[in-house]
């Protein structure tokens, strides 16, 4: 499936911007390897901030529960170390991203993770013309079930997970890949819709060169 192991990260957060001083929730990192879920890390995680009325009743995280969670100064290090130099993923990726980058800066601290993937730019990709990609909308479409309440981070991020196997194994069956480099993945997001297709047709046509050299006369 997977090259190498990537680890798909969701946050929990009082708003949309780090830049207007929102602050995490709560978080969810799962390890990919290969195809499957390997290893998890889930917090909830306390910023001292106050939880807007509106985010409690979306996410079902009040302030009682953040007020008594681990700090942030315990939960980011933690996290870094679990995601380490692996390629990480989200949904919306650069969302996830802005808010590690800030909380680890706040602690003097640097994300070393090596590209991020986002399942949802993918998803506009390889699936184009579906009705949404948010991830609820989108994962009903492509069968894939929540398997517990949605906006809570360790079950967005189950979904994303589950939803970026399912590309995976799309592209494996559609385009003959054998394993997937994360950095594919992270180049492919780069790319315009309309030139997805024959990009992988060439990029796995060069996969199955490098695996099978011709033989020299």
């Amino acid at each position: 499936m997977f090259e190498k192991p990537i680890v798909m990260l969701d946050f929990e957060t009082t708003g949309l911007s780090p830049a207007y001083g929102d602050r995490i929730t709560e978080v969810a990192a799962l390890r990919i390897v290969d195809g499957r879920v390997t290893e998890r890390f889930v917090s909830l995680v306390n910023c001292g901030a106050t939880i807007p009325p509106f985010i409690s009743a979306l996410t079902g995280i009040s302030q009682a529960m953040v007020d008594g969670a681990p700090p942030v100064e315990r939960v980011l290090p933690q996290l870094l170390a679990f995601i380490g130099s692996d390629a990480l993923s989200a949904h919306n990726a650069s969302f996830d991203e802005k808010f590690l980058h800030a909380e680890a800066g706040r602690l003097g601290m640097v994300p070393a993770h090596q590209g991020l993937v986002c399942s949802l730019k993918l998803s506009r990709r390889v699936f184009p013309g579906l009705s949404s990609y948010k991830l609820g909308l989108l994962s009903g479409q492509l069968g894939i079930r929540f398997r517990s309440a949605a906006h809570r981070a360790e079950a967005d991020a189950e979904v994303a997970a589950d939803l970026l196997i399912h590309i995976a194994r799309h592209l494996g069956d559609t385009y003959g890949f054998g394993a997937l480099a994360p950095q594919l993945l992270v180049s492919m997001n780069k790319l315009s819709a309309a030139k997805v297709p024959a990009w992988l047709r060439q990029m796995a046509d060069a996969a199955r060169l490098a695996e099978n050299p011709p033989q020299s006369a």
